[in-house]
């Protein structure tokens, strides 16, 4: 298991932006990656940046090279897409091509989503991946936020060797984290609304991150039940108690 919490926020005394990576499991027919970050947005807020991926998205890591190619429908069998450009030698009438990162199997405005789809090179390979991702209330020392945590669980037979492509992806989400915590500024920012600070990936100890704690055990454990029970576990109602 390799563990690495990151993102420095620069020009803020030092701060921790709360932000974290891990592949949390791996075996010879797959791996779980998580990724995990604070932001100084409400759900909602979180949710519309979230599914503006032409908006926060590495250009690096689309087949196009261009983010604003990318397209996402947040609705039950949605795509996640990313229209690919005519040649400049194609025949006149030619349509562009396409390509589909993901699909939505579950879309609940401002909570979660549930998506499936081969990230990458995965979709070269005979897996399944499942992408879950939930948008959380939380207090941080900027003021109110949104916890923003993907899972992506990927099994079936690949002919990468886990160790190889686990990191990777782990990476690759990871850098995709950071562009949409820049884009709707990390919680530790809220104090300093209108500036843009650099974030800069640098290791540091969890002990030296009191503000964001990573629950692995309890979020594994979730992972396991249906999405419905599962988020109900997380965003527990308050139940008022009868007045007498």
């Amino acid at each position: 298991m390799r563990k690495l919490l990151i993102f420095m926020a620069a020009g803020f005394s030092g701060l921790a932006v709360p932000a974290s990576a891990e592949v949390v499991q791996k075996s010879d027919t797959g791996f779980v990656v998580r990724v995990a970050g604070e932001v100084a947005a409400s759900p909602a807020d979180a949710w519309k940046a979230f599914v503006t991926p032409s908006q926060w998205w590495n250009p690096a890591h689309t087949f196009s090279g261009e983010a604003a190619n990318l397209s996402f429908d947040p609705t039950a069998n949605g795509c996640f897409c990313e229209k690919m450009p005519v040649p400049k030698d194609a025949p006149s009438g030619q349509k562009p091509g396409s390509v589909m990162h993901l699909r939505v199997l579950y879309a609940e405005p401002y909570r979660a989503m549930r998506l499936t789809g081969g990230l990458g090179p995965l979709q070269s390979e005979a897996v399944v991946g499942t992408m879950t991702v939930t948008f959380k209330p939380v207090d941080g020392p900027g003021g109110k936020g949104t916890r923003i945590l993907w899972e992506y669980v990927v099994g079936g037979y690949m002919r990468y060797k886990t160790d190889t492509i686990a990191g990777a992806v782990d990476k690759v989400l990871n850098d995709q984290l950071v562009g949409l915590i820049k884009l709707v500024g990390p919680l530790q920012s809220m104090a300093a609304k209108g500036s843009a600070p650099e974030l800069v990936a640098e290791p540091i100890l969890p002990a030296e991150d009191p503000a964001f704690t990573p629950d692995p055990a309890n979020d594994e454990a979730a992972a396991g039940e249906s999405v419905k029970a599962a988020l109900d576990k997380m965003f527990k109602k308050k139940v008022e108690k009868p007045r007498r």
